[in-house]
């Protein structure tokens, strides 16, 4: 079947792989699409990366092949599905840390959702699987996985009605934790250096402006405190003394990305003094992955419109050239 891997030196490869083949409750899916991810893009760049390997994770398509055993699932099914679920039993598995779990980190799609098949295993069809009702659309379902880290960022943030938000960074992504935001009671601040991504979250009823107009923005918001979060999706270290300049005292500060900076660009006496709290997720749970399902679904986050560039598998380097440049909002990639 065809895929395109991830060589060494961050490159991209059209390849022919060998076509998986579902066991004991497993599927084998048709891939329709599958949506780039950022952290597909942080790939490339880690030298550390494992490879040979298939990328993507965002994954949309029919059920060609069901294992024995499977239930709730039928060949001509068409299904989201997600690479990583925890053992949900273990130490971090009770305690809310899913993502560290040594289950979780070991788990993945077969090979990857850049590929023309894809072999769900057994957890991942039992906690990580959902059937597509008829309403909506490949690329609408696709936001299953991203959503769902979303919600477990804003969950981790302990967001309370009348609390004022910042989103840094405005791409697919921003505009997910824009919604949920709002959604979880918070007044919210969109923050880009594009004004044109500024422009378009008007449609989710939210103010936007450069960083500098955003601080100034949530303090007017805020009684002149500041944001009580700060939620960065991108920019890396470099960011955080201007996400500590426009949270308020008490306020915290969410990394939902990662990125380049060894060492974290503030003094540990403002964090100390001002009482500010530093927090990151990485990733989903069942629990998340089950409400993000069910929120888009219900037409209750707006996917519609987000994905801005759809190409063929074979254009995949590209697709990751246009997310680079900050040319697409997001890419949705097909067989």
């Amino acid at each position: 079947m065809r895929a395109v891997v991830l060589q060494s030196a961050g490159r991209l490869a059209p390849a022919d792989v060998p076509r998986p083949a579902p066991g004991p409750g497993e599927l084998l899916l048709r891939l329709r699409g599958c949506g780039l991810c950022g952290s597909d893009i942080a790939k490339l760049g880690d030298p550390g990366a494992r490879v040979p390997a298939v990328l993507g994770h965002e994954v949309v398509g029919d059920v060609v092949e069901a294992g024995e055993g499977v239930r709730g699932f039928a060949v001509g099914d068409r299904v989201v599905a997600a690479h990583h679920v925890p053992c949900g039993e273990c130490h971090y598995c009770r305690r809310g840390s899913e993502s560290m779990c040594r289950a979780f980190k070991a788990s993945n799609l077969d090979p990857g959702g850049f590929a023309e098949f894809v072999r769900v295993p057994a957890p991942n069809v039992r906690a990580a699987t959902f059937r597509i009702p008829h309403h909506l659309t490949d690329e609408e379902a696709s936001f299953v996985e991203p959503l769902a880290c979303c919600l477990r960022a804003v969950e981790r943030a302990r967001v309370q009605p009348g609390d004022t938000a910042i989103v840094v960074g405005l791409g697919s992504i921003g505009c997910l934790f824009l919604q949920l935001l709002a959604r979880a009671g918070a007044s919210v601040i969109g923050a880009d250096q594009d004004a044109g991504r500024n422009e378009f979250v008007a449609r989710f009823g939210v103010t936007a402006g450069l960083p500098a107009q955003a601080v100034t923005l949530a303090r007017q918001a805020s009684d002149g405190r500041g944001a009580d979060h700060v939620m960065i999706t991108g920019g890396a270290a470099a960011v955080l003394p201007w996400a500590v300049d426009a949270a308020r005292d008490g306020g915290a500060i969410h990394y939902f990305a990662g990125g380049p900076g060894d060492a974290l660009p503030v003094a540990l006496e403002t964090l100390y003094h001002r009482e500010l709290t530093l927090t990151t997720t990485y990733s989903s749970s069942p629990a998340t992955l089950a409400r993000a399902f069910w929120l888009i679904a219900a037409g209750k986050v707006d996917v519609a419109g987000l994905v801005t560039h759809r190409l063929p598998l074979e254009r995949l380097a590209e697709g990751v050239d246009l997310m680079r440049r900050r040319q697409a909002l997001k890419v949705y990639v097909t067989p």
